[in-house]
């Protein structure tokens, strides 16, 4: 029975040969020619995803970019200590890195539109998520590489590692001199590579890939070396990372349920709120709607959030904050102008939906008082020749009835009941 698990679970089943994988994998590093115009295209088509929130275009830049390649090439070669291999692909991803800030920060600095999107911001700050997506993307990417057939999950992939948003946003971190979105964004970036490669070492090592050969033992030692010493330098701070993305995580999660408990559920409105877990003490701001606390309150409050959890945390309450309502009442305020466009266009629909409607309910009982035997009536309008200067309105009846109903005085009464002489019926 065992035996049976682990054939059914076996990574070997489906396998391409290891030289042809390798090959592969050697051809997909290369930043030259074609696969550079491609990086530089998906770049612009995420920037512009990202200037206008459209997350199908990003999604489609992150489809065509060639940036996984060189990554997984240096999972390979350290799983099979090849330097010349681990070298050329850390080149490339240095270029490719290089070449998509730049076309990145290019864009935005010549785009008209530089506010800060959901999609940009959502690129700044890397949490326990992110490490998780990016290396069991990773995962799923190199084991799709070693098989035979390759199938779906390579494009999937492209998507769920997003290697092209942050570089994107770290570009628009450049073109607007923002540092801390930069720093974010370029981070982001850094741990999806990490991950993607971690991955990709653990599945080479799993499926037994032979190590480079070398001219000499004493060389064939000291590129092992090198390369363990690396691998131990990527994966010792990568798990670091996770835990303290994870400890964050944690943190915040402490921070939303004391607000929750000790403020929401009891009437009172959180019109602010920030929290900083890498300052020292950590930081949580928020401001009450309507209601001022004393500094006993505020202390009573301090020693809640400790209790719960959030050590080494100074809790602060903004309170008679001019510039806290100005703040607000300008969020306010861009929040009813995007609500007035949105009625606007609503508005602009509703009165072009209704050049098409037909609303008359007195028509509809004398249809079935005139002609009984019709059924499922429904009316309407549509342009005859549209977008010319002889477009014509014409009145459409849908309807059932048995073969047997008067059309010839059905459709007489209706030009005579709308005033129009454009009527269509038609049987269901």
């Amino acid at each position: 029975m065992s035996n049976k698990i682990v054939e059914f679970i076996n990574l070997h089943n489906g396998e391409e040969d290891k030289k042809k994988v390798l090959e592969n994998v050697f051809n997909n590093i290369s930043f030259r020619g074609s696969n550079l115009w491609i990086l530089a295209c998906a770049i612009i088509i995420a920037s512009v995803g990202l200037n206008v929130n459209s997350t199908a275009v990003i999604i489609g830049a992150m489809l065509i970019s060639p940036l996984m390649g060189p990554i997984v090439g240096a999972g390979f070669a350290l799983g099979t200590y090849d330097f010349p291999l681990l070298k050329k692909s850390m080149k490339n991803l240095v270029i490719a890195t290089g070449v998509s800030l730049l076309v990145s920060a290019l864009y935005f600095y010549f785009s008209p539109f530089k506010d800060v999107q959901s999609e940009i911001l959502a690129r700044t700050s890397p949490n326990i998520y992110d490490v998780l997506i990016a290396f069991f993307g990773g995962l799923v990417g190199v084991i799709a590489v070693t098989r035979v057939e390759k199938g779906n999950p390579i494009p999937g992939v492209a998507i769920a590692t997003a290697l092209m948003p942050p570089l994107c946003t770290a570009g628009y971190g450049i073109a607007t001199f923002n540092f801390p979105y930069f720093a974010g964004a370029f981070y982001l970036y850094t741990i999806n590579c990490f991950f993607i490669c971690i991955a990709t070492f653990f599945v080479v090592k799993y499926l037994k890939y032979p190590a480079a050969s070398f001219k000499s033992i004493r060389y064939s030692r000291q590129i092992r070396v090198g390369i363990t010493s690396l691998i131990l330098i990527m994966i010792i701070p990568s798990f670091y990372l996770a835990y303290t993305l994870w400890n964050e995580k944690k943190y915040t999660k402490i921070v939303e349920q004391f607000i929750n408990t000790e403020f929401v559920s009891n009437g009172n409105m959180v019109i602010y709120k920030k929290i900083d877990y890498k300052s020292d003490p950590k930081k949580v701001e928020l401001a009450l709607l309507n209601r001022k606390l004393s500094e006993k309150e505020i202390e009573t409050y301090n020693r809640i959030l400790f209790n719960m959890g959030a050590a080494n945390t100074e809790l602060t309450f903004r309170q008679n904050d001019e510039d806290l309502k100005t703040e607000i009442l300008n969020e306010i305020n861009k929040k009813e102008n995007v609500l007035s466009e949105k009625d606007i266009a609503i508005n602009n629909l509703k009165s072009e939906l209704n050049k098409y409607k037909l609303d008359d309910p007195t028509l509809t009982k004398e249809l079935n008082i005139l002609f009984p035997a019709i059924k499922n009536i429904s009316l309407g309008k549509i342009e005859q020749f549209p977008n010319t200067d002889s477009v014509q309105i014409q009145c459409i009846l849908l309807y059932s009835a048995p073969e047997d109903v008067e059309e010839e005085k059905l459709k007489p009464w209706l030009a005579e009941r709308l005033k129009t002489k454009n009527i269509v019926l038609i049987r269901r």
